[in-house]
């Protein structure tokens, strides 16, 4: 018998094993999930090409350290951020069914410990910002944070106008590259920061009329309730699409970008500016899907379109 009982001992220990092991896993995927990856991947291209764009044409080779140091501290930086916000919105996030499955609001992670993970990724990266970039690109960073937090997220409850102030931090990205490769901010550097800024509204309103049953059910005032909501929508996605296509020539006006970007731009810029069209006139949610699309396939492909075309 004593024998059979090690026998079941050794047999249980792997098992026992196995799942230590898919539990840690599993935690580390809900914690990856708290940093918004979908939104940091399109954060991290448009800090790198703020930083590729701002070297111009140094002879002295691409610093790949200092690259990897800025897209680390940003990545920290926007992971935190994400991060608190939900701890900010856990008990709205319940309310919603497109956030209801997330980590905290499921209650799959304690509030506690999603506040210190936080805490920790936000104030690691802003050192790291600091000490192996610069004070600028953390400064930068560290606005942004306290901006979205305490600004844009509790005004999200009492007024429409929330996009307009959320976007300010949201368009600061390509300015931490521009400001981690050249240490200060020029006027390329602002030309980005308008292409992501006036990208935001189109692609937000997309997001609102898809849920906004939803974001009403949470008590979100996303978008203007009654008779000024449909004129609301119409002009927050069509009007910031017409000067999007407008800037997006800037950089091969001033020299920075070349053909190949130029023509891309116009192209990119009016299918974008038809979706956009599109989803002002008929606001269905096909035509705010198609717009969300149209805007994710947008931003990335114009920002390594530049880059790629640099002159």
């Amino acid at each position: 018998m004593a024998t059979e009982s090690k026998i079941d001992l050794l047999n249980a220990a792997p098992i026992a094993q196995r799942k230590r092991a898919r539990r840690f896993f599993a935690a580390i995927f809900e914690y990856w999930a708290l940093t918004k990856p979908e939104v940091n991947f399109l954060i991290l291209i448009t800090t790198f090409a703020g930083f590729y764009l701002a070297l111009g044409t140094k002879p002295h080779g691409f610093p790949v350290t200092l690259a990897l140091h800025t897209l680390l501290g940003t990545l920290l930086m926007a992971g935190g951020t994400g991060t608190l916000n939900q701890f900010i919105e856990r008990s709205f996030d319940a309310q919603m069914r497109r956030t209801a499955r997330r980590p905290l609001a499921s209650g799959r992670l304690k509030a506690s410990h999603v506040f210190w993970f936080g805490i920790a990724s936000s104030v690691v990266g802003a050192v790291y910002l600091a000490l192996a970039v610069n004070v600028l690109a953390c400064s930068l960073a560290v606005v942004t944070l306290f901006s979205y937090l305490f600004l844009y997220t509790p005004l999200k409850r009492k007024t429409p106008l929330c996009t307009l102030i959320g976007a300010f931090p949201g368009a600061v990205p390509p300015l931490i590259g521009w400001a981690a490769a050249r240490g200060r901010l020029d006027l390329g550097a602002w030309v980005l920061y308008a292409l992501l800024f006036l990208w935001q509204f189109p692609h937000f309103m997309a997001i609102a009329w898809m849920y906004r049953e939803d974001y009403t059910r949470a008590g979100y005032l996303i978008l203007p309730a009654g008779k000024h909501r449909d004129r609301f929508a119409t002009w927050q996605s069509l009007a910031p699409s017409v000067a999007l296509l407008a800037v997006s020539f800037v950089p091969a006006i001033t020299g920075e970008s070349g053909l190949v970007y130029s023509v891309a731009a116009l192209i990119c810029g009016s299918i974008f500016l038809y979706y956009s069209t599109h989803f002002a006139f008929r606001r269905s949610n096909v035509a705010a899907r198609q717009l969300l699309t149209a805007s994710i396939v947008y931003l990335p492909l114009v920002f390594m379109l530049m880059t790629l075309d640099k002159k």
